[in-house]
């Protein structure tokens, strides 16, 4: 394989490491607040979470390149433009996987019996024990299902990188966009085993993430 590939290979694995990571700390907290709270607007703040499922990614990418360019509102803010740089990447990466792993975090939080956090703070029990003794160990499968879905996602998206960070061989071309490139330059071979690679390490934590959900159900029948 040429040392190029293995380059955005690992620049697309940091993006999606730290863009998973940041999901979990934004998105359980945020997903917890959707599934046990009401309050006005849910519906459209709902809405506007889930919009980059339906938005194409270009559009997406546009928007996040305007705000982070070198014109846009961030820089006003914090004096730091992001576009065409990792932070960039790992920002619109956030907002791009977002609905998934929000998703996810949703239904685990949902799928909880109300009677047991219930009867936790009746007992008297802080906030952090009922969160450690009772909610996480019923729905750590379906979060860290969730944050590898994200993952996935996160490692082959190629819209919405592709406009904020462009495709600078070592800053922020990542694995998607390579394979891109080489198709455009007719290198189809080379194309084929980077895509070979990409294929596989996605089907296998697809499969993890099936056997983290199954885990869960399982989980969830021995405790009902």
């Amino acid at each position: 394989m040429d040392p190029s590939f293995w380059i955005a290979l690992r620049l697309s694995l940091e993006v999606a490491l730290l863009a998973s990571f940041l999901l979990l700390l934004v998105g359980v907290p945020l997903a917890w607040l959707l599934a046990f709270r009401r309050f006005p607007g849910k519906s459209i703040l709902e809405a506007i979470f889930l919009l980059p499922l339906v938005l194409p990614p270009t559009v997406l990418g546009f928007y996040v390149l305007l705000f982070l360019g070198p014109e846009g509102p961030w820089v006003r803010i914090t004096g730091l433009s992001w576009a065409f740089r990792f932070e960039g990447l790992v920002f619109a990466s956030v907002l791009f996987s977002l609905p998934f792993a929000l998703t996810a975090y949703r239904e685990a939080f949902l799928a909880l019996d109300r009677n047991l956090l219930d009867v936790a703070r009746t007992l008297g029990s802080p906030w952090w024990k009922v969160w450690s003794k009772v909610v996480f160990p019923l729905v750590w499968p379906g979060l860290l299902s969730g944050t590898l879905l994200a993952f996935v996602h996160t490692l082959g998206e190629f819209g919405v990188v592709l406009m904020v960070g462009g495709s600078i061989p070592g800053k922020t071309q990542m694995v998607s966009i390579y394979i891109y490139d080489l198709v455009q330059a007719l290198r189809f071979e080379e194309a084929a085993r980077a895509s070979l690679v990409l294929l596989g390490l996605s089907l296998a934590l697809l499969v993890l993430v099936r056997l983290l959900e199954a885990k869960g159900r399982a989980w969830k029948s021995t405790t009902a």
